[in-house]
């Protein structure tokens, strides 16, 4: 049975292929991006350069097309996880990693900075370092950045993944790494899956109960910020910490 399938699907990949190689030479997506570049082709195009092959009676780029039809955009599609592309029909396991692992990258490419010391001396700043991150995740995460005396990242770390509207936040794992780290101050940071970055009551209830806990610890919580699509809320800046 397993055999079976191995060989249907080592046809249809085959098929597909030979659908693209019957494509004119100037129509041909790899061929037109060596030529002229990423910037010449459309998305459609740039995702079936990921995905390789697609699948029976259909060429790679008829799948990503669909795929985009499906999630509305690139970035709708960038926040999802591999096991629900996996189930997309001429997706599988291999191509959802590839496309996950491609996402990936691009998210920490952006977010990184040839300096070697990122300074978040403001919201502004820590929404350039960690929105590309966050923005458009499909569930919601709660991290910490944690400072030096000279608002310098020291290190950040995952304290939470939640649903798509909650996480589970508990002050021991936010704090414990400050204290271990000996960091000055730290932030907090969590998104919104739905791009609307405005606090909820619950984001409020958080961060004060957080709040009251460091100055217990003799601890500095900097700001609180919120990452949504393209726009971000600190609430040091609402006056709530």
């Amino acid at each position: 049975m397993y055999r079976k399938l191995d060989v249907d699907a080592g046809r249809e990949a085959v098929e597909s292929v030979v659908m693209l190689a019957q494509w004119p030479a100037g129509e041909r997506p790899r061929e037109r991006l060596y030529w002229s570049g990423p910037d010449a082709l459309a998305d459609a195009e740039l995702l079936a350069l990921q995905l390789g092959s697609g699948m029976r009676g259909r060429s790679a780029v008829d799948v990503a097309r669909e795929m985009l039809a499906t999630y509305g955009s690139l970035n709708d599609l960038a926040g999802r996880e591999a096991e629900e592309l996996a189930r997309v029909p001429g997706i599988g396991r291999a191509k959802a990693a590839r496309l996950v692992a491609t996402f990936e990258l691009r998210r920490r490419l952006r977010a990184r900075t040839p300096a070697a010391r990122l300074t978040l001396a403001g919201p502004a700043e820590v929404y350039a370092a960690f929105g590309p991150l966050m923005e458009d995740l499909q569930r919601e995460v709660f991290r910490i950045a944690l400072l030096d005396a000279k608002n310098g990242l020291l290190r950040d770390k995952v304290i939470s993944e939640g649903t798509l509207s909650s996480s589970l936040v508990h002050p021991r794992e936010v704090f414990k790494p400050v204290i271990l780290e000996a960091a000055a101050s730290v932030i907090l940071l969590h998104n919104h899956p739905s791009g609307d970055p405005t606090p909820s009551h619950e984001d409020v209830r958080l961060t004060r109960q957080l709040v009251e806990c460091a100055q217990l610890l003799d601890l500095r919580i900097h700001d609180h910020v919120i990452v949504g699509r393209g726009r971000y809320v600190s609430l040091a800046e609402l006056g709530i910490i």
